[in-house]
């Protein structure tokens, strides 16, 4: 190819290149995945446990492989999600107060990284179910979702609500409004024996 060849071929991709650079880039902001969430439907866990309730179809019950000599310690599995509802039962014999003062003391320690802790109480008499469950906000915060319950003579339950990613409650939002919903719904099904 001669000389001119080049230039009449440099000339056209030159002016393809500048005419191309003629709009300014502007950068996307980062988003998240999108979570479809499943409808709330429950099956009961009524076993030879001293309590009973729904749970959604979509968790799994397990053990709680860290306390083998708790028989009544549970996991609330949540596969789709990467999340879990830690349930630890004991019984009260006069420690009551200090059951209360350890799940208080629990949610506490999340004040460094939450934006509020709202709490409410849970108060059935007929079913001699008295508690708090905590909503704790911020975008930091490990655990959104705590509460106790007990009938104030010989039951008492502590559950939380965790998740195994790094805590980003903003972008974790619909799922964990999906499961408050789930855990409003146990505690409406729960039940002493």
């Amino acid at each position: 190819m001669n000389k001119s060849a080049y230039i009449w071929l440099l000339i056209p991709m030159l002016f393809l290149f500048i005419t191309a650079c003629d709009e300014s880039y502007t950068p996307k902001p980062h988003g998240y995945f999108r979570i479809d969430l499943p409808e709330h439907d429950y099956i009961a866990f009524d076993t030879t446990f001293p309590y009973a309730f729904e749970y959604p179809v979509y968790a799994e019950l397990s053990p709680d492989p860290f306390a083998p000599e708790e028989p009544y310690w549970m996991n609330i599995e949540f596969p789709d999600f990467k999340g879990r509802i830690h349930l630890s039962y004991k019984v009260v014999d006069g420690n009551l107060a200090k059951y209360l003062e350890d799940s208080r003391q629990f949610v506490m320690k999340h004040i460094p990284k939450a934006s509020g802790i709202n709490d409410s109480l849970i108060l059935d008499r007929n079913k001699a179910l008295y508690g708090l469950i905590y909503h704790i906000d911020g975008m930091g915060a490990a655990s959104p979702c705590q509460f106790f319950i007990t009938d104030s003579v010989k039951h008492f339950v502590r559950a939380a609500l965790y998740f195994d990613v790094v805590p980003n409650n903003d972008s974790l939002a619909p799922v964990i409004n999906h499961l408050k919903k789930d855990i409003e719904h146990m505690l409406g099904t729960f039940t002493w024996k």
